[in-house]
């Protein structure tokens, strides 16, 4: 037991950082706490969809692969892997100097804002048209927000740009959209609890890699605190408030009961149930 009690965070001494800004040891403790987190959220939310009832685990399936890769990439990140060594072009105090960008993070969005942009959506009763849309523009949001990280000159802020945009329209679409559809269904109280709540959080992203990632303003192990806990809202928070809400939810009502066939109108409608078999003719039968 004294084993295990004395035991230090080597993950920085097996796998050195690199660069002028990097992970510090302190930094590395806290994304291994934040992956507790979401490796304890995983498994707890994961049990929950054993005893939810058959056509309402659609959340479940949901939360469950966000939390699942957001449990590996922290990870990676705690043990300082997943990463490249990029020049810095803004806030530098050395005409060369370096920083670690670590494209773990970026794995973790490009599934879990979509994963939260498809909850309220299904919850709102919008098209899956509009599901769709929000969906795309989740990932030109984080995917220019990567590039933009990669790039070397101060173009790079034009990539923020166009993913800041892209995250305006989701906001629109999540907000005025999702809650004029979400009084169709009457669940329009929920409906603005929870993406009142994400898009809080959606809105200290672009500030978080402004800060970070984008402007160098603060160091890696701040930047990632910041984003730590971001993401800790976000996904594990957000996942149980689902779960605690779901529970006076009309799955049926809110058309999101899921069968084999699909998404269907009514809860527990089956067609091979209702369907009436074709008249076998009659060997021998003359017509009248």
């Amino acid at each position: 037991m004294g084993v295990l009690l004395r035991r230090a965070n080597d993950a920085l001494t097996v796998n050195p950082p690199d660069g002028n800004e990097e992970l510090t040891v302190n930094g590395s403790d806290w994304l291994w706490a934040v992956t507790a987190i979401y490796v304890v959220s995983f498994i707890a939310f994961y049990a929950t969809s054993f005893v939810a009832r058959s056509g309402e685990k659609i959340f479940h399936y949901l939360f469950t692969i966000a939390l699942l890769v957001g449990s590996i990439s922290y990870f990676a990140i705690a043990s300082d892997l997943a990463y490249v060594v990029i020049p810095v072009i803004n806030s530098k105090p050395e005409d060369v100097w370096f920083r670690q960008i670590f494209w773990a993070e970026y794995v973790n969005w490009v599934v879990s804002f979509p994963v939260v942009t498809i909850a309220l959506g299904l919850l709102s009763g919008v098209s899956w048209a509009t599901i769709m849309y929000n969906v795309a523009l989740s990932w030109t949001w984080v995917i220019s927000y990567l590039v933009s990280a990669f790039t070397t000159s101060n173009y790079k802020w034009g990539f923020y740009a166009f993913g800041t945009v892209s995250w305006v329209l989701l906001a629109f679409s999540t907000l005025v959209g999702g809650t004029t559809a979400a009084r169709r269904v009457e669940i329009v109280r929920d409906h603005t609890l929870l993406s009142g709540w994400v898009n809080f959080l959606w809105l200290l992203y672009p500030i978080a890699w402004g800060l970070s990632d984008g402007g160098n303003r603060i160091g890696v192990t701040p930047a990632y605190i910041f984003f730590g806990v971001l993401d800790v809202l976000l996904i594990p928070v957000s996942s149980f408030c689902f779960l605690f809400l779901s529970r006076n939810w009309d799955y049926g009502k809110l058309n999101i009961a899921f069968t084999r066939y699909g998404r269907v109108h009514q809860s527990g409608t089956f067609p091979e149930k209702s369907a009436t078999a074709p008249a076998q003719p009659v060997v021998g039968e003359q017509a009248a």
